[in-house]
């Protein structure tokens, strides 16, 4: 086993044991595999990169390298496609630890044989590991903690070079298994073009679910970024009113192409949105709800949840309206009560009558006030018909009553 630190600086000697060059970098590419093997080094001759391909090498440790011939090509080095330098691209980078849900630093990265190859094992972050590039051997405390991250578990590596992916193997498969809170947590920690990174390597589902969790500042900062088809697959995939408050956060100029890019039947909601006030239910509100007709049988409200092209995330309270084609709010249900509730019940006899609602020029702050006092998750927003036009979630109530450190 190797640390990088123990061989960056190391000669690079002829067969005749004559120090010829010395090493600058070592290379490994990246693939499917989850350590990345080394493929060779950048070697520094007088001021002159080169690249020594592994299969030169006769020995490698931390004494050096030796050559299996004398014969060297001095063509400058030039990055392929897929490499990545251990010294250039990882040392002293941010890294997101999976198992750890945290940003790291690596301070050192591991390398071990095996069988014939040298690969990519693990990134120490212990302070051990930042000592152990500044102390000759013995003097940074062989007693202190090496803390190594297994790096199989590496979700993403930030680093700064424009001419590698930061991508890793698998990376957004890995990000996948987080849920959104954490995601965005570990996404802010880190820059903002790392940020747009991670966003865009997700699925539109859980890329929109990121951003969500995310300030809109941010929101708005990686959508900027963001290639503009993409950026308005998740404005669609958002929910209308974080869509709006994004749209809000952007430019003029920006918000109009963004929002021209969507398709037509998702710009509807966050159009109606658009022209209510930020401070007010209208502007604080979801339209995404379930509503059914009161004369409608538990089985087929069941069939209609299923049968819907996008389910929301606020399912728990079922809307009840007065016909199929009315939107007059006349009584509320939950899903648990369609859930214990015979087939064939009507949902008229399930519903309950007396419910709080709220009109969509109320101040938000009222708005919280109200689902914190009645202890609910959403609160209908009526217009002046009793016509139900959208709901506001206890999660937005909570970011208005909450202080901002708490948020």
């Amino acid at each position: 086993m190797l640390y990088l630190s123990q061989i960056l600086g190391r000669p690079i000697s002829s067969l005749a044991g004559e120090e010829i060059a010395r090493i600058k970098d070592v290379i490994v590419k990246y693939g499917e595999e989850d350590y990345p093997p080394l493929t060779g080094l950048v070697a520094l001759y007088r001021r002159r990169s080169f690249f020594l391909a592994k299969s030169r090498l006769r020995e490698f440790g931390r004494d050096g390298a030796t050559l299996k011939s004398d014969i060297l090509d001095l063509t400058p080095f030039t990055r392929r496609e897929n490499e990545v330098l251990l010294a250039k691209d990882v040392l002293d980078k941010q890294l997101i630890d999976i198992d750890g849900k945290r940003v790291v630093r690596v301070n050192d990265v591991q390398i071990i044989e095996v069988g014939n190859e040298w690969r990519v094992t693990g990134a120490d972050v212990s302070l051990k590991g930042f000592m152990r590039r500044l102390m000759p051997t013995g003097f940074y405390g062989s007693k202190k903690t090496v803390e190594v991250l297994d790096w199989a578990d590496v979700g993403y590596l930030a680093t700064d070079s424009k001419k590698v992916t930061v991508q890793l193997k698998s990376s957004k498969d890995k990000l996948s298994r987080l849920h959104p809170v954490e995601i965005a947590q570990l996404a802010e920690a880190l820059s903002p073009i790392h940020r747009t990174d991670i966003v865009g390597s997700l699925d539109d589902e859980i890329a929109a679910d990121t951003l969500e969790e995310m300030s809109t500042e941010n929101q708005a900062r990686v959508l900027e970024d963001l290639d503009e088809e993409r950026a308005a697959d998740l404005l669609e995939e958002m929910s209308p009113d974080d869509a709006v408050d994004v749209l809000d956060e952007l430019d003029d100029e920006k918000a109009k192409e963004l929002f021209d890019l969507m398709e037509d039947h998702e710009k509807v909601d966050v159009a109606e949105l658009m022209s209510y006030k930020g401070d007010t239910a209208g502007g604080l509100m979801t339209t995404e709800f379930v509503a059914v007709p009161q004369d409608m049988t538990v089985q087929d409200a069941i069939a209609h949840l299923r049968q819907m092209a996008q389910t929301p995330h606020m399912v728990y309270y079922i809307y009840v309206s007065e016909s199929k084609d009315s939107k007059r709010l006349v009584g509320i249900t939950t899903l648990r009560m369609l859930i214990l509730s015979e087939p064939k019940a009507i949902i008229r006899d399930l519903m309950r009558t007396d419910f709080q609602a709220v009109s969509p020029n109320e101040a938000s702050e009222d708005v919280a006030l109200k689902i914190a006092e009645y202890n609910l998750l959403a609160l209908p927003v009526l217009n002046d018909n009793e016509e139900i036009l959208g709901i506001a979630t206890v999660d937005d109530a909570m970011e208005i009553l909450l202080p901002k450190r708490f948020e």
